[in-house]
């Protein structure tokens, strides 16, 4: 097995959570900081009854040296500009991993940096940070990482696989539409009631937005051509309510502390290609508004 070097673009609590994996599985790492830290960084991660301090070395945009291998665990909205920030330090060889929330970024980045070809994943881990140096692993889930048309993993990948449940995935495209499916049936409902998870089944009021919501979701995935998640979103949708019931949704999150959501990269994604296939959804619509004004 052939391990890397991996710079990790957004070296927040998945980014760190990601960037102690790969250290694990044999990779070097550089996490890519916005300004000067402390060199190496000293990170302590809880996962569990296990406490464990790690130590990366850091970089920063402005530093020239070249990044063969890069992954990106930024905000959606922060992708295209961060990667941009980096452009002088990579070239066509270099390989690239978005693993972010949504979709819209890449096809963001690859007008801007055709030559870039970028990675996708996306991932059900959960991870918080409880201080600035201190990042607690939540909950224990499954990555899948591919690129459209690409069945078969690159030489890159080797060192991924010894991570828990991470997996090539050969129809990523339509990964990457699930996850985005129920984050939108999901996420923005929860911001809006300033609810937890759970309270989508058992408050019937929100348990009926939930299914309309999905009967809308799924006309869209059809449309773009993705039958079988529209045939079983409503399902999905309910079992990952169940399994994270106690949550509190990053878009939840983000409205009570006045943040940038990410909506504009999940509802705004669905209501783009609803709009390029002719079909109302206005639930969908109403719910974006509604962020906005919440958390932008």
């Amino acid at each position: 097995m052939t391990a890397h070097h991996w710079h990790v673009l957004g070296a927040g609590a998945m980014g760190c959570l990601f960037a102690a994996r790969l250290q694990d599985s044999g990779c070097d790492i550089t996490l890519v900081v916005r300004d000067t830290r402390p060199d190496p960084l000293a990170l302590v991660l809880e996962d569990g009854e296990d406490t464990r301090e790690m130590k990366f070395p850091t970089t920063t945009a402005a530093d020239r040296a070249p990044i063969s291998h890069l992954l990106v665990t930024t905000k959606a909205y922060d992708v295209v500009d961060a990667v941009s920030s980096l452009a002088h330090r990579l070239d066509r060889d270099s390989q690239v991993l978005l693993l972010a929330n949504g979709l819209g970024f890449a096809s963001e980045l690859s007008g801007r940096y055709p030559w870039l070809a970028p990675y996708c994943g996306t991932t059900t881990e959960g991870a918080y940070r409880v201080s600035s140096f201190r990042i607690r692993h939540a909950g224990h889930g499954a990555t899948r990482i591919g690129r459209s048309g690409e069945p078969n993993p690159p030489a890159w990948f080797a060192p991924w696989r010894a991570l828990e449940n991470c997996l090539w995935e050969q129809d990523i495209d339509s990964a990457l539409w699930e996850k985005l499916a129920v984050n939108c049936a999901i996420n923005p409902l929860t911001a809006v009631h300033d609810c937890r998870n759970g309270e989508l089944l058992s408050r019937p009021e929100l348990a009926r937005e939930v299914d309309a919501l999905c009967n809308e979701i799924a006309r869209v995935s059809e449309a773009a051509e993705f039958a079988p998640i529209a045939a079983g979103l409503r399902a999905r949708v309910e079992e990952v309510i169940r399994n994270t019931a106690s949550n509190h949704s990053s878009m939840l999150q983000d409205c009570r502390a006045g943040r940038t959501t990410e909506i504009d990269y999940i509802t705004g994604q669905l209501l783009r290609v609803a709009d390029l296939h002719g079909i109302a959804a206005p639930r969908n619509r109403s719910l974006l508004e509604q962020v906005k004004r919440l958390g932008g």
